[in-house]
């Protein structure tokens, strides 16, 4: 079983930055894929990022087309720690973001919420004019 904890969300004003950080504790296995989601009221979750891990190694990072160039996926193995670098945030990045581990590699559905088996809580991403 694998409890997955975010933080590191706020407020911040158009252009800016935010560090999110998701802590995994439990079993996951040694191949598995973990990827960060966003839902925005009454909206559908959707699947932003997501990296893939071998045998404690790094492998293949995705993005969803309106985040590429400006979100940053990556991992540190060592504090079993997933990381959201997220810069140029528009209102449109206003959301709950969730961190998520599909057991596995991430393959052609990572961007699917029902293919991941264990969720975050989630943490708040407000961005302002």
């Amino acid at each position: 079983q694998v409890q997955l904890a975010e933080s590191g969300g706020g407020s911040v004003q158009v252009g800016g930055s935010l560090r999110l950080s998701c802590e995994a504790s439990g079993d996951t296995g040694s191949m598995y894929c973990m990827g960060w989601f966003r839902q925005a009221p009454g909206q559908k979750r959707e699947g932003i990022t997501a990296i893939s891990t071998f045998a404690g190694n790094t492998g293949v990072t995705y993005y969803h087309d309106s985040v590429k160039g400006r979100y940053t996926i990556s991992r540190d193995n060592a504090k079993n720690t997933l990381y959201l670098q997220m810069n140029s945030l528009k209102t449109e990045d206003t959301a709950m973001y969730y961190c998520a581990l599909k057991k596995g590699a991430c393959g052609a559905s990572w961007m699917s919420p029902a293919e991941y088996d264990s969720w975050g809580q989630g943490t708040l991403v407000t961005v302002s004019s």
